[in-house]
């Protein structure tokens, strides 16, 4: 081993690997070289990247250990990665941000969606890249297994819950569901959720075949929906593509010093899996690369027979690595067929996708400091909040605030507004005035802090009615603007005409995002609200189901779903209605959903 005093000159020239430590004697780096005079000294000459910049700001001294080759050095690389991990290198524990379905190790286990991993005996299926994918097979195996719902160790009831009585819960509480039919549910899910249905869709077919000749047609067509959930399922959860190998694709997208990385894992002619990893790197791509193959690999008992890569390089160390450690021929390959590159490129896209929202989160200075200079304001506009109007058909007129930090979304500052001085009509310039009146009023009289810049979605109308109040409250000096989506112009209080910036420029980026933001924002409460609406006059068909009736049956049970799926003796008890009257109700929602 030998030190480094004059950056890079007293190295050798062999192989090896060099270890770059901080003034406190810490391992910060590892990495390997072919010749190790050379690639010290590369660090230190020529013109360097931000990032490179950065880690060799922090090096105090550089240590080094020959190998006789460079896959030794590769191996033992990983090895004193392993046992320091250094603060730059590849760092594979910064998570996994797809979720998974656990199914407890419980004496009766349960099912649910989430994105921590318990080492407890439970079993674990996924990641699913698709959310909404992993909400469809939880809803498929509650209609077709359900198991219990409440938490810790089964407690006796007299009674059970509610979700048992709409088909949800075993009911195991109560004795409504034995030992040996809840492991049965079990040992069905475990198939349903390993992708082997077809013994599943045969027993539902025979079953719906039988209830058919039975006359029970109702049954035949719950039978019938559940088949066509599980062809939905598995056409939404994965891709096929015929060809019968196992193969891995690793792609990753990288920015200054940011890096994901995305494994998809192809099994039987399907996407069987998708691993995500957020880290930092500081080497070359081919370096970054080769360490996080490395790093993952590591950690798994199967390997594919084919990895495929997103950048070429030479695969030899990475062969022998995989023939000495795992005892497996693996061909290193990049994508060559249209196939393979179609994979390769749904990998990088999602790489890319989780980059972009991870520099996002972060904030945009940049670009909020040449907003500052567009618009010619005192500061950075670091807090916009921004005002959107929605309604529809002349009802529901609503009103939302959303507040960015740093060019990103502070959620937890959003606020709602119902309109509550226009007596049900619409007026979209007076419910920009009641809006900025009730929030700004509240502002000064609750010394909140106030925003750098406020963003209001339309043009000169709006602006102006929103400047009047600001005017009234002798708030003038927050800075204020229009956007208009027609050709995205700026509008700015007493200037004729309105700014106009390019396309895609980050300055507009970032006020197209807060106006969008707060049109989503207030659209969807608007939606809400006349779901609602629909759901009240639904029920208040029903003689004797008034307004206040309807609004506790929609608290009670949440949707008209819900409710149709309810027995009538259950909506009896919970909304205190008579149980002829809850029957009524289920035969209209019976006529309205047959419908649809």
């Amino acid at each position: 081993m030998g030190k480094d005093k004059t950056q890079g000159l007293e190295f050798p020239t062999q192989s090896g690997v060099y270890i770059m430590k901080d003034s406190t004697d810490k391992v910060i780096y590892v990495g390997k070289a072919k010749n190790l005079r050379n690639r010290v000294r590369s660090y230190f000459t020529g013109g360097k990247d931000i990032k490179t910049t950065v880690l060799v700001s922090h090096v105090h001294r550089i240590e080094y250990i020959i190998t006789r080759n460079e896959y030794e050095a590769l191996l033992l690389e990983n090895t004193l990665i392993k046992k320091w991990t250094p603060r730059y290198n590849i760092n594979l524990k910064d998570g996994k941000t797809y979720p998974v379905i656990r199914l407890t190790a419980e004496e009766y286990p349960r099912v649910f969606k989430t994105r921590y991993i318990v080492q407890d005996g439970s079993t674990y299926y996924g990641p699913y890249p698709n959310v909404a994918s992993i909400d469809a097979y939880l809803e498929l195996v509650e209609r077709l297994y359900p198991l219990r719902k409440c938490r810790g160790p089964v407690k006796h009831r007299d009674h059970p819950c509610l979700y048992y009585h709409i088909g949800r819960c075993a009911g195991v509480c109560a004795g409504k569901t034995s030992r040996q039919e809840y492991d049965e549910r079990v040992a069905h899910i475990k198939r349903l959720l390993s992708g082997e249905t077809e013994q599943i869709k045969t027993e539902l077919k025979r079953d719906m075949n039988n209830a058919s000749k039975e006359l029970r047609f109702e049954k035949a067509a719950e039978y019938r929906d559940i088949l066509a959930a599980i062809s939905r399922v598995e056409a939404e959860q994965q891709v096929v593509d015929f060809d019968l190998d196992v193969r891995d694709y690793v792609g990753f997208a990288a920015q200054q010093r940011f890096c994901t990385f995305v494994v998809f894992q192809m099994r039987g002619g399907k996407l069987l899996g998708s691993d995500m990893f957020r880290t930092s790197v500081f080497a070359s791509e081919e370096e970054d690369l080769t360490q996080f193959i490395l790093q993952y690999y590591s950690t798994r008992n199967a390997v594919p027979a084919r990895l495929f890569i997103s950048r070429p390089m030479d695969p030899q160390d990475l062969v022998h690595y995989f023939r000495d450690e795992h005892e497996a021929e693996v061909e290193i390959l990049t994508p060559e067929t249209a196939r393979d590159a179609s994979v390769m490129r749904m990998v990088e896209e999602n790489a890319r996708t989780d980059l972009e929202k991870r520099i996002r989160d972060r904030g945009n200075l940049p670009a909020l400091q040449e907003l500052q200079r567009v618009l010619e304001l005192a500061h950075a506009p670091l807090r916009i909040e921004g005002f959107d109007i929605a309604h529809i058909g002349g009802k529901h007129p609503v009103a939302s605030l959303v507040s960015f930090q740093n060019g990103v979304p502070d959620k937890s500052q959003y606020r709602r507004f119902h309109m509550k001085s226009l007596g049900g009509q619409i007026d979209d310039f007076e419910s920009m005035r009641e809006v900025m009146a009730r929030r700004y009023t509240r502002v000064l009289n609750e010394r909140l802090p106030r925003p750098d810049l406020i963003l209001v979605d339309g043009g000169k109308g709006q602006v102006s009615a929103a400047y009047g109040v600001l005017e009234s409250l002798d708030m003038t000096d927050i800075p204020l603007v229009g956007l208009a989506k027609r050709n995205e112009e700026i509008f700015v209080p007493h200037r004729a005409d309105p700014i106009v910036l390019p396309e895609g420029s980050p300055p507009l980026r970032v006020l197209q995002h807060v106006r969008d933001e707060a049109h989503r924002f207030a659209t969807t409460f608007r939606a809400r609200l006349q779901k609602n609406d629909i759901a009240l006059d639904t029920l208040e068909q029903v003689p004797g189901i008034g307004e206040r009736r309807s609004t506790r049956l929609l608290q009670a049970f949440g949707s008209l779903e819900t409710i149709a799926e309810t027995p009538p003796d259950i909506i009896a008890k919970s909304c205190a209605i008579p149980e002829s009257k809850a029957r009524e109700i289920k035969e209209v929602l019976k006529g309205l959903f047959e419908k649809e």
